[in-house]
C-alpha cells in the first residue's frame, strides 16, 4: 500500500478562472468559491473519481517547465522527498506559502512535481 496520495493536479495558465470554467463545464463540476484570474479550483467530485484541479496564473509559460504538474501528499513528506531524490529526482526548491509547506522536485526528465503533507 502506498504511503501517499494524489492531492490535486495543478495547471499553470494565463487566466485561472477562465481555464477553470472551461474544465468545470467540460467535466460538469463546479468551480470553487473565490475563483479569480490568479487562482481557481475545480474540486474533486464526491465519489473521488477525479482529482481536484487547481489553476494558477503565470505571467507566461516558462520554457522547459511542464505546464501541468502533480501535487503529491505524503504522510511523511521528508522521507518521500529523500526517496524521490534517491530514485533520480532533483530538488528545485522548498516553499512555505498559502498555509502549506512543500518541496518542488523534477523527475529525471525534468517534469516538476510537488510533495507536501496532506492538508
Amino acid at each position: 500500500m502506498s504511503s501517499f496520495s494524489l492531492g490535486q493536479v495543478v495547471v499553470d495558465c494565463a487566466d485561472a478562472e477562465r481555464l477553470a470554467t472551461f474544465w468545470s463545464q467540460l467535466l460538469d463540476l463546479p468551480v470553487a468559491e473565490g475563483a479569480n484570474q490568479f487562482w481557481a479550483m475545480v474540486p474533486a467530485p464526491a465519489d473521488k473519481s477525479l482529482p481536484a484541479l487547481m489553476f494558477l496564473a503565470v505571467e507566461k509559460p516558462t520554457p522547459g517547465k511542464n505546464r501541468w504538474h502533480l501535487d503529491l501528499f505524503a504522510a511523511d513528506p521528508e522521507a518521500t522527498i529523500e526517496r524521490a531524490l534517491r530514485l533520480g529526482a532533483t530538488r528545485q526548491g522548498d516553499f512555505n506559502e498559502y498555509d502549506t509547506v512543500w518541496t518542488t522536485l523534477a523527475d529525471p526528465d525534468g517534469n516538476v512535481f510537488d510533495i507536501a503533507a496532506p492538508h
